[in-house]
Order: C-alpha cells, then structure tokens, then sequence
C-alpha cells in the first residue's frame, strides 16, 4: 500500500514530490530490487531503493528513517483508506503473493469486496498478532509481517527467524539535528534575543531613512538614497550538543533550539558528543570516527569571547564523567571531567542547557555531577529556562 507510505512520508514533513514517488514505483515495476538467493524480497532492499527514490538531501535522512519504522510498526497508520489506491499496481502485487486457489476466490469475491476485507484486516491491526496467515503480524506465512515463513515475503521488524530481511532503518546511529526544523521556535527565538549585542557589518544593503530624507532636503528635495550595513547580532556563539542515546527522546525538542540558534546568532560555531565531552568533538555524525575535531584545538581555535553552551540530558553513569576511560565507545584517557573545568575555564560566560524536565533532575546522580561542574549554570529546556540562561550569558 505505497500510497500510504507516500502520505507517511509527507505527514513527517519530507519533502516528497509526486514524481519522486512515481519514479520509485517506476523502479519497483521495473524489478530494480528483485527476490534474494533464498527467493524473499528483503525489506531492506526496498528501505535503499526507497530512500534513493524519495530523499534528495541526506540531512532528511533521520526524518525518513523515523518515519519508514512508524509506517511499518505503526499499523495504526496504515488504516487511512480515505485516499485511492491504484488498483492496477495493486492487483500486479497481489497476483505475486497469492496462489492460483487464493486468486480463483478473489476473482469470484471482486475487488471491492476484497479491499473491503483489507480495510477490515488493518483496522483489527490494534494489537499484536501471531501466526496465521493475515497480511501484517508475525509468525505464521502472511507475506508481510515477522518470525514466519513465506517465500516471498516482506519482513517488518523483530529478529526474523528466516533471516530474510535485516531492519536498517532501526539501526539509528547518532543522527545529525535538523537545523532547518522550524515548528515551534518562535518563542525561542523571541527567548534567546536576550542575548545579543547588535553591530553593523557586511555591505549596504539596507536603507537609512534618516540619512536620505536628511540628503535629499540637503539636495533642494532632489531624492538621495542613502544605504547602509545590516544590523547583525554580534554575540560569538560556540554550541556543544549531546547526541544519540537517551537524548533521542529529545530530538524534536533540540532541533527547534538549534533551528533557532542558527537564525538568532551569525557567528555560531557548534559540535556533536555523546554523553560528555571528551577528547574529541565531530560535525557530522555519520563520519564521526572519520572527521574528528580535537577538543584541545577547540580550545585553542576560539576566544574567550565565544559564549560556550552545552545542550544534553546529562543523563549517564558518574563513572562517564569521572573516571578515565568511562566512555561507553573507546578508552578516553583522561575523565570527562577534565576537559569540562578546561571548557568552562577557557569561555567564562558558559551554561547547560537540559532537555530532561527539571523535576527528575534530583534522582540524577549524574546530572548532580554535572551541575557541580558547571557551578550550578544548568537550566531546564523551557522558555523561562532560556531566558534565564540568556539573561546570566549577557552579564
């Protein structure tokens, strides 16, 4: 029911084209994915060929991601029958998975009546179902669903007893935050004007109504336009955000503020790490290992002048603060700890800004931690918050 997995997609916010999605039934009616050696046809072949079809930009990639495991675990989805389904392809996909007697009933049921049962059949799709041999659930030989068996078969999440399909869109590797998302920020923006210092920079390209009604009187009323540079905020910002883990509960949250940062401050600088900032930052979290900024560098590289903000639920093990070699993804040498008090030393004006609701930040070892270090700087990911933060920034 691809139609449905079209309007999955734009419901997400991707920026899905008819033509895209004609292009991807263009490619599967032209069998570019085609059945395995074991005569299955692998889910993650369509999760590729898809992706390549309908996103053109990769950082749409975690949108897409969340949103093709939402259309095929989320069967509550799929029970939106308000839209046409073009019966042709689906007639074409039918004839491949049913067999000769299967096709002989549809025939003499007719197709209404058969997109009726189908109708029927999602909408029971509220819990679980094992076994047998409907169209989505798991066990039994259904040609979409888990655990079961059918030669050509589609399998939707779990482990697969068959081994048919591997669920690469659940693999969420710490994923880039979507700068461009903007539901939401306004109050932000509106929050972290608090913290701005306004200079005129750049070319004129802004009219000085002053200065031409002052010329033009001056020129016996002969009209002379005066221009101007823009106004910019000239606040340096350096934005240090955690990523991946528990703050994927966070990420709409996070993209709103870092949407916001980048309209609000010119000169923003800003780096990705997990859990604590240790020796090295990245900029780009699908080459993370392969890009990696040194913190030390980081250091070196910008003033004190930069205002320095931490974004995370400072939500981990004391040990990954404290210890050396507390990371959970290498032997870091030296503690979490450290480089945070040569943060914090090296941009005086800093805060921490957390994502987690401020009502469980006491049963938090780690973020008790994580205040101590920051002196207590730490505020709540709300408008007060923010305000707050940007009020003790601009001092």
């Amino acid at each position: 029911m691809l139609i449905d997995f079209f309007y999955t997609l734009r419901s997400a916010k991707l920026p899905v084209s008819v033509k895209e999605y004609l292009t991807l039934l263009e490619a599967l009616q032209a069998d570019v994915v085609g059945p395995n050696s074991d005569g299955a046809y692998g889910i993650d072949d369509f999760y590729y060929l898809s992706r390549t079809a309908l996103v053109k930009d990769e950082k749409h990639y975690d949108k897409f991601d969340r949103a093709f495991a939402a259309y095929f675990k989320g069967v509550e989805m799929l029970t939106d029958f308000t839209k046409e389904v073009p019966l042709d392809w689906l007639r074409k996909t039918l004839e491949r998975e049913f067999t000769a007697e299967e096709k002989a009933k549809i025939e003499k049921m007719g197709w209404d009546e058969l997109m009726e049962t189908l109708k029927k059949r999602f909408e029971e799709q509220k819990e679980r179902h094992e076994g047998g041999s409907k169209w989505i659930g798991t066990g039994g030989t259904a040609p979409f669903g888990n655990g079961g068996y059918n030669p050509q078969g589609i399998r939707i999440g779990g482990a697969g007893k068959n081994r048919s399909a591997v669920k690469v869109w659940d693999q969420r590797a710490y994923k880039d935050y979507d700068d461009t998302q903007e539901l939401g920020t306004r109050n932000i923006k509106v929050a972290l004007r608090r913290l701005r210092k306004f200079a005129r920079e750049g070319h004129d390209e802004e009219l000085d109504l002053d200065d031409t009604i002052h010329s033009t009187a001056a020129n016996a009323g002969f009209l002379d336009i005066k221009m101007r540079p823009e106004r910019h905020n000239n606040v340096k910002v350096l934005l240090l955000m955690d990523v991946g883990g528990t703050m994927d509960e966070h990420i709409q949250r996070v993209e709103e503020l870092f949407s916001a940062v980048k309209t609000e401050f010119k000169h923003l600088e800003f780096f990705y790490f997990h859990n604590c900032v240790y020796d090295f930052m990245w900029k780009n979290n699908k080459r993370r290992f392969s890009e990696k900024f040194a913190t030390w560098d980081i250091l070196r590289k910008y003033n004190k002048d930069y205002k320095l903000i931490f974004v995370g639920d400072a939500t981990m093990s004391p040990y990954e603060i404290l210890q050396p070699g507390g990371s959970v993804e290498y032997n870091n040498e030296e503690a979490g700890a450290e480089w945070i008090q040569r943060l914090t030393h090296a941009f005086p004006k800093f805060a921490w800004i957390n994502p987690e609701p401020q009502g469980v930040w006491q049963y938090r070892q780690s973020i008790a931690v994580m205040q101590q270090l920051m002196s207590n700087r730490m505020y709540p990911l709300t408008l007060r918050g923010l305000e707050e933060a940007m009020r003790m920034l601009s001092k």
